[in-house]
């Protein structure tokens, strides 16, 4: 197909540049693997897996497969009151990567919905413990927790916030960890900054612990712009958080299903929370599909009065989705069949190596990393802040390299299943956008 631009007029678009984006269309037709295509039939190089989320690449036949058989078999089935075979299936599949206690799961269907989920979750798990007073929600700087009311007032994304009003009462949120007269250029988890954590206790201290249910954090805050938690910094967070009773929350919408060279950046820290968002890697990104990961503990606290009162008022007419359950098992398959829950361990050397060898570019000020996971971050130009990561990105993409920015931060991403070739050619392109863009 051709763009014609006066077809284009009725989408809004989300999170995108709509008067830039319709004087210029940049149409995705196809996928396969590593590669898109565009309405040109030219071919596009995936350096963001979709959107953090097509972490075993485009196209993958089983998971078409199960989807289209689903399809054919129950295409719809109330989750309230009801189940399906796959939803439970799905459900014990997930609790076998988990780290260890985090064995009850709840289907959402987005990162956004994980999000207001698991705080509503935090909240209400004190209450029915006894400890009603536990309503305050702490969140971090620079964080990104999605796009509902109460993801956005943990966030703290300030253009994601500022136009919305008040957003949620008794939300605070601790200092980010970004530190780069300390940490630039680190390879890998950054040595300096574990005290960090220590800005919680401020929190404590000026709002009592008993009024505190919860902190929710990115194990590695990727909207952001890719910030790695510097080394002992998660763990004392818990450590605190256990001090004073509050629940911890790991958002790993992004980190998730093999990210960080293990199946959840929590295994990668050796950090368990209580409570774990997940989205996006669950399906490979084919069917809209979220989740959340709650101890034992947690699920249990609710499971109490008469057995045939609703325990969680809570829930999605979608949740558990047959077509998303039958994509989410088939993905686990997927990853399994050829070990891509843990592939971004082997390759992170090599692909560490090859984006820091951008460290001298134009404008490049710092450059971080973890498992398949990047960050570049440029100098901004005077007065226009974000416009030079953008022209890279649109120079990228007359190259025929998709990329994503933030800010001036230029994030890469790529499936699990990337080569060696693969590396080569996002940097080299890379290399040329950002010395044109000097």
């Amino acid at each position: 197909m051709s763009a014609d631009v006066s077809r284009l007029d009725a989408y809004w678009m989300p999170f995108t540049a709509n008067r830039q984006f319709k004087q210029a269309p940049r149409l995705l037709t196809k996928a396969d693997g590593m590669y898109f295509r565009d309405d040109k039939d030219r071919e596009i190089l995936d350096g963001i897996a979709g959107l953090w989320c097509v972490n075993a690449g485009h196209n993958r036949q089983k998971i078409v497969q199960a989807i289209q058989d689903q399809a054919a078999e129950l295409d719809f089935a109330p989750p309230f009151q009801m189940g399906h075979p796959k939803a439970f299936e799905l459900a014990e599949r997930l609790a076998q990567l988990t780290p260890a206690g985090l064995n009850r799961i709840f289907f959402t269907n987005s990162g956004s919905e994980s999000v207001e989920t698991a705080l509503k979750m935090a909240i209400a798990y004190h209450r029915v413990r006894g400890e009603g007073a536990r309503t305050r929600l702490i969140g971090r700087e620079r964080g990104y927790h999605g796009v509902n009311f109460g993801g956005i007032s943990v966030g703290g994304m300030v253009a994601n916030r500022k136009m919305f009003g008040s957003l949620l009462a008794g939300v605070d949120h601790i200092r980010h960890t970004h530190d780069p007269a300390r940490n630039a250029f680190s390879v890998g988890i950054p040595q300096h900054g574990a005290e960090f954590a220590d800005d919680l206790e401020r929190l404590v201290a000026l709002h009592d612990a008993s009024t505190i249910a919860a902190v929710i954090v990115e194990p590695v805050a990727g909207s952001t712009g890719v910030l790695i938690p510097p080394q002992g910094y998660l763990q004392r967070l818990r450590d605190i958080c256990d001090k004073h009773g509050i629940l911890l929350i790991f958002d790993e919408v992004i980190t998730g299903f093999g990210r960080t060279g293990s199946p959840f950046g929590a295994q990668t820290f050796g950090v368990t929370p209580d409570l774990m968002t997940v989205a996006k890697g669950i399906t490979n990104g084919c069917v809209p599909m979220g989740a959340v990961f709650a101890q034992q503990k947690i699920h249990d606290a609710f499971m109490t009065g008469p057995e045939h009162l609703i325990e969680f008022f809570h829930g999605y007419t979608y949740s558990a989705h047959p077509l998303a359950c039958a994509a989410g098992i088939a993905t686990l398959d997927t990853y399994a069949d050829d070990d891509l829950l843990t592939r971004a361990a082997r390759m992170q050397d090599e692909f560490a190596k090859a984006l820091h060898s951008l460290r001298e570019e134009p404008n490049v000020i710092d450059v971080r990393n973890i498992g398949l996971v990047g960050g570049i971050e440029l100098k901004s130009l005077d007065g226009q802040p974000a416009k030079r990561a953008f022209n890279v990105f649109l120079d990228c993409w007359d190259k025929g390299l998709l990329i994503r920015t933030t800010g001036d931060t230029i994030a890469l991403s790529p499936p699990l299943i990337i080569e060696s070739s693969h590396i080569e050619r996002i940097i080299d392109t890379l290399r040329g956008a950002l010395r044109r863009a000097a």
